[in-house]
């Protein structure tokens, strides 16, 4: 567990990812093929993840894809969660949502803040910025992956190029429907 952990909660990066390693398309497109990740089957592994969870700490990109695919197909994101979230942003909502958190500043701040209301469950980092700076920080303990049976052949990688060799230790494999669920501590 990452000095950030509190009594069970972990930092875990979650994330739907192509086999050929896209975590979204072109233009970040989330268009996997069949529709929702529920589409592909995982709807009960998917909802004990999302029990697991405490709260979220979201980059703005993917708050921005999230909002897009809402209002362009209603309840096309489905995640079964319904706690706080933590947007980190330099440019506030518009119109300001009171559900949501906004934190900007140090990344390490950031997780803390978060991780801290998570109450002793899980906070799930999603965003490729957000996810790369907290790998690169060292706040991840776990990288929590829905492998998707799909070739994007191009899009935005799982992981940024500049990120540095982080070794892995495997916890899970778990078929749930047409998707493999693989779940990694990041070793320290």
């Amino acid at each position: 567990m990452s000095d950030t952990g509190t009594a069970n909660g972990k930092v875990v990066v979650n994330r739907a990812m192509s086999l050929d390693g896209f975590i979204a398309g072109p233009g970040h497109s989330m268009d996997w093929g069949p529709g929702r990740l529920a589409d592909y089957g995982a709807s009960a592994d998917v909802a004990q993840i999302a029990a697991a969870t405490g709260d979220m700490l979201i980059g703005r990109g993917t708050w921005d894809v999230g909002d897009k695919m809402e209002e362009d197909e209603p309840g096309n994101v489905d995640y079964p969660f319904s706690g706080p979230m933590f947007l980190l942003t330099h440019r506030p909502l518009e119109p300001p949502d009171p559900e949501v958190t906004i934190l900007t500043g140090d990344i390490g701040e950031a997780v803390a803040t978060a991780l801290d209301a998570a109450g002793g469950k899980n906070l799930e980092i999603l965003g490729a910025d957000v996810a790369g700076q907290c790998l690169r920080r060292g706040l991840v303990d776990e990288i929590l992956v829905y492998l998707l049976p799909v070739l994007l052949g191009d899009g935005i990688r799982f992981s940024p190029p500049q990120l540095a060799r982080i070794d892995l230790e495997p916890i899970s494999s778990t078929r749930s429907g047409a998707v493999t669920i693989l779940r990694f501590a990041v070793r320290k």
